[in-house]
């Protein structure tokens, strides 16, 4: 008895697609670009930062089973769809051109983190090591080029969520892991439920793989909660944060430096009257915020005589946020302690200064694109020392704005003896952009990371006083003139977070790694492997892309 083999005719060229094959490309760059968005609309100000885990989760479904190419691919999408939104403020005043350069070039970190996710994708337990080489994706993007920009990390999104406590035990790389984790866990478990209902049986090793990814983060986040703690072991201090507001919005904000000094002064003056009156209570020491005085105190007697004054009106030591300009040399971002009995005592220039904001990398090659870089006629050069003041015996740590986004710059102050930390910013450049909300998320779950109270004084808003638990228990609105004057807990003992620094980071790394390791072997196994002529062994599935 024989057979007869009727070959498939293959598709010939005049065989046209069907409209439904053609809708079906552009379902997988659709969902892409949507977990981008989900994950964006995560981020404050709104409260939604559950949005997070389907973000994820569709990420999951879109790269599972990718090749490599697809993978990069679709990422890229996802990295679109999150940080075109997400990082609009940046074009505020100098046009879409910027904007839009800086998404795309932050995009392709993500695009390497899809090529990861889809390569470790077909591995038993994928989705810890696809979390991790996401986790890996973001401090390749907090580190390179330029110093990194870690604007938009998923931990930054999470200050209102209930995976926040693990902040406090490995900090940002372990909160935005947990996060990672949990959503593609989630797609995972549906996967495997459908995968039941269609056979009736799962193995047990992928069903375990898909419960301990949802169950780890959720429960490591609920025994976390301990570490979260606001009593103040040190007693506590009395911290007046000012906005004297600005002139104007914009780029040209400062070209009335005078008036955002005086309007600082003024509201310190105001402070010190109201205290005299018993409408406020004395405070400990006061903050201004990052640029207060654009004009040097040190160069020019008008400005520091006008400084003195309002500092000594107000009686308690004072930290002025002030650009100092050298004879000779870069320029300085710099917070002055100012003393009301002796004046300036002591110092910090910010250590990590903006790129294309504070000064110009490629100044030649940028100008071609977009003649803004020349608003930045005279580059800021960096400080080198640990930012921490002793204002009347409460040690202070200070991150100057843009720093908070940066794990070290907080953690540094921290490990120094801060037992508060200060992050005085200008935010007036980047108007009513959702950027003062992306920032402030950033210092709640600084405050969870390092179980410290923080301070964010700002020219024109949003200015806050948050717990060490991330609670906001004041704050100001934007481009009003306010002064905030609050009693806060002082601690000085250290989370596992702090002591741990790079650590947990490095092992998340090093997972991710080791996925990206083993779905390689596998890879070069499978391709060393001579087919089945007879076709009764099963290869490795196909990857689709």
């Amino acid at each position: 008895m024989s057979a007869t083999i009727t070959p498939v005719e293959a598709p010939g060229p005049d065989t046209a697609p069907t409209p439904g094959s053609r809708l079906r490309r552009f379902v997988r760059p659709g969902a892409a670009l949507l977990s981008g968005f989900l994950l964006f609309l995560s981020f404050p100000p709104r409260p939604l930062w559950w949005l997070a885990l389907p973000a994820f989760a569709l990420l999951g479904w879109t790269l599972r089973g990718r090749r490599l190419r697809a993978g990069f691919g679709l990422g890229y999408l996802a990295g679109l769809g999150f940080l075109l939104p997400l990082l609009v403020w940046t074009g505020e005043e100098v046009g879409a051109g910027p904007w839009l350069a800086l998404a795309a070039v932050e995009a392709l970190f993500v695009a390497a983190a899809g090529l990861g996710i889809a390569a470790v994708s077909r591995l038993p337990w994928w989705p810890f090591f696809a979390a991790g080489v996401w986790i890996l994706g973001e401090g390749a993007r907090a580190r390179v080029p330029f110093g990194g920009f870690p604007w938009g990390k998923v931990a930054f999104g999470q200050a209102d969520g209930v995976f926040l406590p693990l902040a406090a035990v490995g900090g940002t790389p372990v909160l935005g892991f947990a996060v990672a984790l949990c959503g593609f866990g989630l797609y995972e478990a549906v996967r495997r439920f459908r995968a039941y209902k269609a056979t009736g049986t799962v193995p047990r090793g992928p069903l375990a793989a898909a419960a301990l990814a949802v169950l780890v983060p959720v429960t490591g986040a609920l025994a976390a909660l301990p570490l979260v703690d606001d009593s103040a072991e040190d007693g506590t201090a009395t911290v007046a944060a000012v906005q004297g507001n600005v002139p104007r919005l914009g780029l040209d904000f400062n070209a009335q430096r005078r008036a955002v000094l005086d309007n600082h002064v003024a509201r310190t003056r105001e402070l010190a009257q109201a205290v005299e009156e018993g409408r406020e209570p004395q405070p400990d020491f006061v903050l201004w915020p990052e640029n207060s005085s654009d004009i040097d105190p040190y160069a020019n007697p008008d400005a520091a005589d006008v400084i003195d004054g309002a500092v000594k009106a107000i009686g308690v030591p004072t930290v002025i946020g002030a650009v100092i300009a050298p004879e000779t040399g870069k320029l300085r971002n710099t917070l002055i302690q100012w003393d009301p009995r002796r004046g300036p005592v002591a110092t910090y220039d910010k250590r990590h200064v903006q790129p294309f904001g504070e000064y110009i990398p490629m100044r030649s090659f940028v100008r071609i694109f977009n003649s803004n870089v020349d608003r930045v006629s005279r580059d800021f050069g960096p400080g080198t020392k640990v930012g921490v003041f002793d204002l009347a015996g409460t040690k202070v740590g200070l991150a100057t704005c843009y720093e908070a986004a940066f794990d070290w710059a907080v953690r540094d102050t921290v490990t120094h003896g801060a037992q508060l930390i200060s992050v005085p910013s200008n935010n007036a450049t980047f108007g009513r952009t959702e950027m003062t909300y992306q920032q402030l998320a950033m210092s709640r779950v600084r405050a969870v990371e390092h179980s410290r109270s923080v301070v964010v004084p700002v020219t024109s808003g949003v200015s806050a006083v948050i717990r060490p638990d991330g609670e906001i228990v004041a704050q100001t609105k934007m481009f009003t003139p306010d002064v905030l004057v609050e009693k806060v807990p002082l601690r000085s003992s250290q989370t596992p977070a702090t002591r741990l620094g790079t650590l947990p980071e490095a092992l998340l790394a090093a997972l991710a790694v080791a996925g990206l390791g083993w779905a390689g072997a596998r890879a070069v196994r499978a391709r060393r492997t001579p087919p089945d002529p007879g076709g009764l062994t099963e290869g490795p599935a196909p990857v689709r892309g």
